[in-house]
């Protein structure tokens, strides 16, 4: 590999190839000290390259070049270990992007702290709730910017910083996006608790499925790709066994009717019937988690 820029001791913009001549794609190498003494037109050796990160726009990768040039390599230590803790966290890999975002973010939040600013986020609640470990994974990177910035840390970062990691998971989606899916999860549950008079416990093993199904659920309904298979005789039965569930389900119906503009598939309210008949039997009569 060719190195094309120094951008510090430990960073550098390199060209894949074996000769100064190399039209290969440009990528960014870490490792501690690679760069030292070294020059533009030098030849790096993938063996001593630690890490490699390639962005899929030339925008993406100048304005990583910049970033890393002119910011501390701790802040990349930062990032590094938070990704690191987040991939074993969630048992998924992220993409390089991620390490620019994050970078970026982490540079921005070392500013704002210096100068004493705390940034509140309008999502705090809800990923609190409904993605604690991806907030488990922000709490772990504001431990390490506490400790590179020696000083105190708001925990409202956590919350910004688990949104990177959730809005990689969710291809496609924005802020926007992500903040409108976690309103429809919260009204839904809304609905579900004051149809039933009820507060869920949120540390139960159904709540939590709940959860994760509307998740899925909102996503469907965002990208119009419902479950539907027709009428079932299973879709009798269970509204016939669960009538009060089928109840609260129709009030969901209007909801997703007037949020959506769509209508709910048999195969998606035989879903919702199930997760709620669930939740709600064991929230009434405090019986422990099982399948029903």
């Amino acid at each position: 590999m060719i190195i094309k820029q120094i951008l510090n001791n430990n960073v550098a913009l390199v060209k894949k190839g074996s000769n100064k001549q190399s039209q290969g794609n440009e990528i960014i190498v870490y490792s501690k000290g690679i760069a030292f003494k070294r020059k533009a037109g030098d030849t790096i050796e993938e063996k001593e390259i630690e890490k490699t990160y390639v962005l899929d726009s030339h925008d993406k990768l100048e304005h990583f070049s910049y970033l890393l040039s002119h910011t501390k390599d701790e802040y990349l230590q930062i990032v590094t270990r938070t990704i690191a803790y987040g991939e074993k966290v969630t048992g998924k890999k992220v993409s390089d992007y991620l390490y620019l975002a994050l970078l970026d973010h982490i540079d921005f939040t070392m500013k704002r702290l210096k100068k004493g600013q705390i940034v509140k986020s309008p999502l705090d609640w809800d990923v609190r709730k409904f993605y604690p470990e991806y907030y488990k994974i922000g709490l772990y990177a504001v431990g390490l910017i506490e400790e590179a910035a020696k000083m105190e840390c708001p925990g409202e970062e956590a919350v910004s910083i688990a949104l990177h990691f959730i809005n990689q998971q969710a291809p496609g989606s924005e802020d926007a996006g992500m903040m409108r899916m976690m309103e429809s999860v919260r009204d839904i549950l809304s609905i579900i608790r004051f149809h039933y008079k009820l507060d869920f416990v949120e540390e139960s093993i159904n709540y939590m499925r709940l959860v994760t199904h509307l998740q899925y659920f909102i996503v469907r309904m965002f990208k119009n790709t419902a479950y539907t298979s027709g009428e079932t005789e299973l879709g009798r039965q269970i509204r016939k066994l669960y009538p009060e569930a089928y109840s609260c389900v129709n009030k969901i119906r209007v909801y997703v009717r007037d949020t959506f503009q769509s209508e709910l598939s048999e195969d998606e309210e035989v879903y919702l019937m199930l997760h709620i008949q669930r939740v709600t039997r064991r929230e009434e009569d405090g019986s422990p988690d099982s399948e029903i």
